[in-house]
């Protein structure tokens, strides 16, 4: 028997891929689940992106490799979009570097800086990318608390006594996910005085700030933050491209060009319909953010009445594509809240546990669902309580 490499041993298939293939079984036996869990965007990516695609597509030379930090295109139009959009200013030519998607940029950014046992600081709760990364790295993680009772904000009182002992590296995600809590200005230079007084990487993820969020803003607005800080971006959510697969980092340059080592060795470049296709859809004018999220604001408002209908509370100040939740005092865990409706409705909403131990009693709906889908869910959801 051939054996797998042990760091296969240190991590699981992610929750949703198991999830999804347990909901495909159940529509394949005719139950027909409504899936509210997954941050999937169905609305439609900007037309001129669509059209941009569509002509590149049949241009000539368009199929080749292309450079592996992007095309100059997509740098000056990603330098341009955080100059309009969050008044920083990046230099395209080295501040800037094109990824297939977010996610991989996670990836690359670990094993451009995490060598096997340095400490990382990983937020509870908080995407379990970051925690499996840096299993599959062999960094040793250090979680560090968000929590309701401190408005799910980092407690800096306690990253200072996880600081003094060699942390090498912080994942940061503001507006956050799951919890939906919005970035301030304040918030982000606390985190850039944090990583410039123990010399620690902060690397903020911040694919969320134009969904339902009157203010988007950058980490690297901040003075000091070129020195210490790492900034991830992507069409996936704000442009509605998930399945085009464009992300960035920014950075200065030496940050940028030790990233560039290792996503050179792993990829070999976007394609380049896809890249000018990003072009276009960050042209787009504020206009565009606030079609979408009229739309987004309506399902909402819909989530908030199922919640209303669960027993559940939440905090209407909440920014990004999801509703987080705490469920009725009723469940023990989210796990078996999650389970129970997904058995007895035919809904699956999910867990908070999967994000970490202090998303135990928390539940997140999708804003990613049209309005009918929703009201379907809410109706299956009344039948039951009312038999219940």
């Amino acid at each position: 028997m051939i054996k797998p490499a042990l760091r296969t041993t240190l991590v699981n298939e992610y929750y949703f891929s198991q999830k999804l293939k347990q909901i495909e079984q159940m529509n394949n036996s005719g139950s027909r689940v409504i899936n509210l869990g997954i941050g999937n965007p169905d609305q439609q990516p900007p037309a001129n992106a669509i059209s941009e695609l569509q002509k590149q597509v049949k241009e000539p030379n368009t199929n080749g490799y292309q450079s592996y930090k992007g095309i100059s295109e997509l740098r000056n139009a990603y330098a341009d979009w955080y100059k309009n959009f969050y008044n920083v200013e990046l230099n395209a030519e080295s501040d800037i570097l094109p990824l297939i998607g977010s996610k991989e940029g996670i990836m690359h950014i670990s094993m451009a800086y995490l060598n096997p046992g340095d400490r990382v600081l990983v937020p509870n709760p908080g995407y379990p990318t970051y925690s499996s990364v840096s299993k599959i790295v062999g960094a040793e993680i250090v979680e560090y608390n968000l929590k309701e009772e401190n408005n799910w904000l980092p407690n800096f009182n306690e990253l200072e006594k996880l600081a003094a002992d060699n942390i090498k590296l912080m994942w940061v995600n503001y507006p956050n996910m799951p919890t939906g809590k919005a970035a301030t200005l304040e918030l982000y230079k606390q985190l850039v005085d944090f990583g410039r007084k123990h010399n620690i990487l902060i690397c903020n993820d911040n694919p969320y700030s134009f969904i339902l969020n009157d203010n988007p803003i950058s980490m690297l607005a901040v003075d000091g933050a070129n020195e210490v800080c790492l900034e991830l971006n992507s069409l996936s959510k704000s442009h509605n491209m998930a399945g085009f697969r464009v992300g960035m980092v920014a950075g200065n340059q030496e940050f940028i060009q030790n990233i560039l080592k290792i996503k050179s060795n792993m990829d070999s470049g976007m394609y380049k319909p896809v890249q000018m296709a990003a072009v276009k859809a960050l042209e787009n004018s504020m206009e565009w953010y606030n079609s979408i999220n009229r739309i987004y604001k309506k399902r909402r408002e819909l989530v908030w009445n199922l919640f209303d209908l669960l027993g559940a509370e939440y905090d209407k100040s909440q920014v990004g594509m999801f509703v987080w939740a705490k469920i009725p005092k009723e469940y023990e865990n989210a796990i078996e809240f999650s389970d129970f409706f997904l058995e007895k409705t035919r809904v699956f909403l999910t867990p908070g546990t999967i994000f970490g131990s202090n998303g135990n009693k928390f539940a997140r709906i999708s804003l990613c669902s049209s309005e009918e889908t929703i009201n379907q869910a809410i109706e299956r959801i009344k039948i039951v309580l009312k038999t219940a």
